[in-house]
Formats: structure tokens, C-alpha cells, sequence
């Protein structure tokens, strides 16, 4: 196959959220252990950092993976939805997923795919593994889908998790109260591993303190560490953030410049310190 009849196997023969609803959700990790299971185990071969949330979590994985890239790590990105093109998902050093690479997944694994039959996103989160472990990354940012939990992403074992902040998404898959949102998104903490939370809210406090207590996971929220106040926009059309930490203060100058950046700043941050 080509790259284009590569695409078209991918969006049409294999279920997608977009194209089938609620029958592309599943309720469990079973296509995605045993995708990765034939694939080689590939999640095992580097580091990670699993970035869950409402709001954020888009512009928090990329962030986090410019800091790692400026400090000369090799690093992968996988982030979902794309929007102009497919290999969008994929990045390594900001460097989308060459075609072929696309074209190779799918024609060395077609056999097994048609036997499985996972979904759309098993199968890109499959391949973006595949192919972090192939080019030996240091270490990935992996953003969550939808939810946490049940999201094929979820088969990591991270340096660290971080959630961003909850609000009322996708509630006829992950509840309809912050607390069954949040319990979802929570289960990307796993045992031992820290949990950085962006945004104290009084209705998710109480589920990531239970979830981070059973699995003992070190539960840091990031606002405690790191103040933010926004000074507003510089001459050279920067967004500029002062902040207040425990260990001195400072000021950034952001290309980002959406409100939201004083909101996703203390997680980054908090993060960033976490893997030092």
C-alpha cells in the first residue's frame, strides 16, 4: 500500500470515535496489551510522562517536551487529535512521523491488525510506541485521549503523571459529577509514581487523594510550589508570567498566548522540578 490506501485502512477499516460514536470507546486495555504484547513491549523501552485533563493537556505535553528537547534529550511526542495532518500524532524532537515509517507499521503488522481489529486510536498509540522504541527516544510525553483510565495510552509506566485541571467532558463515557470525571482521568496514577496536579478543585481533591493514597504515589499539587501572575503582553507579542516558587522567583516570556497559559504554567513547572 501506499501512504494514501495506508490512511484509508486506518480511518476506514478500523472503528474511530469520530466515525462510529460510542461503539469505538472500549472498556478495557485488552487490544492495546496485546497489540503492544506483538509488537515487542516497545512502551518499555524508554521513559515517559503521561499528561491527562480537561483543559491543557495539549499545550502542558508540548511544553514539557520543548523544556526536555532544549535540555538535549531525545524526545518523542504523542499527542491526538491531529489537525491538518495524520503524522501530527507522532513527533520526535518536533519532527512528525515520516510517511513511510506510517506505511511500514501497518504492512509488517496488517496480518495481526485484521485479527484484532483494534480501534483507531489503539492502533496509532501502538504505533507511535513502535516506532519511539525503534528510533531509541530518551523519553516520551504521552497526552491521554479521553479520560485516563480505560485510555489506550494507559499502559505506560511513567516518570511521573500530571493532571491538569477537570471539567465536563465526554460525560456519557467518563460520568456526569467532577468526582466520576476525576476518577476516570485518576487512573493514570500507578503505584510509587508522582502525581503532579495542575489545578486544585474542591470537588476532585478527595478522588486524587484516595487514588494516590492506595497506590501510594507521591500527590503534589503544583499551584502550592508555583505562583503565577500574568503581566501581560510584551512588545514582542510574548505573554509574560511572573512567578513566586519555594526556591525564588522568576519570570518566563511565553509564545503561547492564551489566557490559559497562567493555569497550565504551575503544572509544567512542577513537572519540570519532579524529573530534575
Amino acid at each position: 500500500m501506499n501512504y494514501q490506501e495506508t490512511l484509508d485502512y486506518l480511518f476506514n477499516a478500523l472503528p474511530m470515535f469520530q466515525r462510529v460514536g460510542a461503539s469505538a470507546f472500549k472498556k478495557d486495555l485488552g487490544n492495546t496489551i496485546a497489540l503492544c504484547d506483538h509488537l515487542g513491549q516497545p512502551q518499555r523501552q524508554f521513559k515517559s510522562i503521561h499528561v491527562a485533563g480537561t483543559n491543557g493537556k495539549g499545550s502542558t505535553s508540548h511544553a514539557i517536551c520543548s523544556v526536555l528537547m532544549e535540555a538535549g534529550y531525545k524526545v518523542g511526542l504523542y499527542t491526538s487529535p491531529h489537525l491538518k495532518s495524520f503524522t501530527e500524532r507522532v513527533k520526535i524532537n518536533g519532527k512528525e512521523i515520516p510517511e513511510q515509517e506510517v506505511i511500514d507499521f501497518v504492512a509488517e503488522n496488517q496480518s495481526f491488525l485484521n485479527a484484532l481489529k483494534p480501534s483507531f486510536f489503539e492502533m496509532t498509540v501502538g504505533m507511535a510506541f513502535w516506532y519511539f522504541a525503534k528510533q531509541n527516544i530518551d523519553i516520551a510525553v504521552v497526552e491521554v485521549g479521553m479520560g485516563g483510565r480505560l485510555d489506550s495510552t494507559n499502559i505506560i509506566q511513567p516518570e511521573v503523571s500530571v493532571i491538569t485541571n477537570i471539567g465536563y467532558d465526554h460525560m456519557e463515557f467518563l460520568g456526569d459529577t467532577l468526582e466520576k470525571i476525576a476518577r476516570e482521568k485518576a487512573g493514570i496514577i500507578k503505584k510509587h509514581v508522582p502525581v503532579v496536579i495542575g489545578h486544585r478543585q474542591q470537588e476532585t481533591t478527595a478522588v486524587y487523594e484516595e487514588i494516590a493514597g492506595m497506590n501510594q504515589a507521591p500527590l503534589l499539587f503544583a499551584e502550592e510550589s508555583f505562583q503565577v501572575t500574568d503581566k501581560g503582553e510584551t512588545s514582542e507579542n510574548k505573554r509574560h508570567f511572573f512567578i513566586q516558587s519555594e526556591k525564588g522567583n522568576f519570570e518566563i516570556k511565553l509564545d503561547l498566548m492564551g489566557n490559559y497559559q497562567q493555569k497550565n504554567l504551575p503544572a509544567i513547572l512542577k513537572t519540570i522540578a519532579v524529573l530534575q
